[in-house]
């Protein structure tokens, strides 16, 4: 009989949603492009691929085990489990479109949790989907929930005292500084799963603090920085948009005048962010001001001097032609730094409060925040990349604005679409009940609840509204806002609801 950790991460793996997330963004869209690029889904399958590898790694280390145990354990199927089911939630467009339904759910339908990609996938999890046998969610273990917690608590009100008070809040926890009064700036659970938060943690009590990663929900996180550092900077390779000489001449630049650049004041660095060294003497910066109890310099020229070897001298030295030679490099070079950083895997038993009790080393810290810098300055800095998503964003600002309008129609009520109908009541039932018994949890930035019947049905509405556009991919999105604008003369034949 299989384990009910197995069943979890095979209830993960059928869902619909799971499916659809071969047509979502992972950073830029391949439709109709014809380019080989990952989305959601191959990248939640790599997320997994490195997850459990470091998980059978830990659970093999004879000096880690009575730690692990005492912590919570860390189970190899649970991992795999959360780490396929992270990016559930992921809605159209990827991370730009979790900021433009962040913001219309905030700032149209007044929802004080707005909307949150970790959030939208633990709600889909314990409730918008039917897959599991109660037809409520996927019916999955309160091990695997609890793992697929990047940030265990909501937006404003949970735990009490909120972690974004903290005098050193945890990572994910403080508030958006041009966002004052709108709660942390990560969080993993809206205010209407609460109770799942609650009965999944249960079983960490007295192990790991309220605010902290399970031990699985942190190897699930450092999978997802992995994958994330190593895969986009391959897709980008291939395609042409990574060049050697931009990037060899960002690290030269900086280990060359790495002294000079230090003693610039940071108005001048920002003028001169176009020069070479100067965006990775930024985020040098950046470290110390958000990571100081981590942050290292040496360990970071280190990190710089690896990267340019194996990734400006290596994999870039070479443009990507599609041979069967270029094809190996890539693989080679992607083989090599999964294979390192699973190894810079560490348990600690006293975490720093940004940190959680499984972190990679110093030195594979630093390796990673590089990585990702060359594919945030050289990939998602691009006007090109801009152009393209201020068309989506608007897009499903304007997709968001029409179902709304449908449904606020009373002539057009009967011929909604099933699934944003559905979606529209569970959301009322959802804010009825709390809005009678808990309202304090439905207190915005206003410092006010919801009053009156009228209040909590527009709340549910907004609510059905930004879970329906955030089950469509890409391409349903697109073709959706392409027929309610009347820009089609085709029906609407496409099965777009979940």
């Amino acid at each position: 009989m299989a384990s009910p950790f197995r069943v979890d991460r095979d209830r993960v793996a059928s869902s619909p949603f799971f499916a659809r997330l071969g047509g979502v963004t992972q950073v830029v869209s391949p439709t109709g492009s014809g380019l080989l690029v990952h989305n959601r889904l191959t990248h939640s399958l790599k997320v997994a691929q490195v997850a459990r590898a470091v998980a059978e790694r830990l659970a093999a280390d004879p000096g880690t085990a009575d730690l692990l145990r005492g912590l919570g354990g860390c189970h190899p199927d649970v991992v795999e489990a959360a780490a396929l089911a992270h990016d559930l939630g992921h809605p159209p467009f990827g991370h730009l479109g979790e900021q433009v339904l962040d913001r219309v759910a905030r700032h149209r339908f007044g929802l004080p949790d707005g909307f949150e990609g970790n959030a939208q996938s633990f709600r889909i999890i314990t409730t918008t989907d039917v897959r599991g046998p109660s037809a409520v969610g996927l019916d999955l273990t309160a091990a695997t929930r609890a793992a697929t917690l990047k940030y265990p608590w909501t937006r404003l009100s949970h735990p009490r005292p909120h972690p974004r008070s903290m005098p050193v809040p945890p990572r994910g926890a403080g508030e958006p500084p041009d966002l004052p009064g709108t709660g942390s700036a990560k969080f993993s659970v809206y205010v209407t799963e609460l109770d799942d938060l609650v009965q999944c943690r249960a079983a960490f009590a007295g192990r790991v603090d309220p605010w902290q990663q399970t031990v699985e929900a942190a190897v699930m996180d450092i999978a997802d920085d992995v994958a994330y550092a190593i895969h986009d900077l391959e897709d980008f390779h291939r395609v042409g948009v990574l060049q050697h000489a931009t990037v060899s001449a960002e690290l030269g630049a900086w280990q060359e005048g790495a002294l000079e650049l230090a003693g610039l004041d940071r108005a001048g660095l920002e003028a001169q962010s176009r020069r070479p060294g100067r965006s990775l003497e930024l985020l040098r910066r950046k470290l110390h001001g958000k990571d100081s109890w981590l942050v290292d310099d040496e360990a970071f020229a280190a990190a710089v001097s690896t990267v340019r070897k194996e990734l400006v001298d290596g994999l870039l030295a070479v443009p990507f032609d599609g041979s069967v030679e270029a094809e190996q490099a890539v693989a080679d070079f992607s083989a090599r730094w999964t294979a390192r950083l699973c190894e810079g895997v560490a348990v600690l038993a006293e975490p720093h409060p940004r940190a959680a009790h499984v972190v990679l080393t110093t030195e594979h810290w630093h390796e990673v925040q590089v990585l990702k810098f060359v594919h945030h300055r050289f990939v998602l800095a691009r006007p090109d990349l801009a152009l393209h998503q201020r068309g989506q964003a608007r897009l499903l600002t304007a997709l968001v604005e029409a179902l709304d309008q449908w449904l606020t129609d009373r002539h057009e009520a009967s011929r909604l679409p099933r699934r944003l109908h559905d979606l529209v009541e569970l959301a009322g039932d959802e804010y009825a009940r709390l809005a009678a018994a808990e309202p304090d949890l439905l207190v915005g930035a206003t410092g006010e609840a919801p009053r009156g019947a009228d209040a909590v049905r527009a709340l549910a509405r907004g609510r059905g509204v930004v879970d329906f556009v955030a089950s469509l991919t890409d391409t349903q999105a697109v073709a959706m806002m392409e027929a309610l604008s009347g820009r089609t003369g085709q029906l609407w034949t496409d099965a777009f609801v979940l």
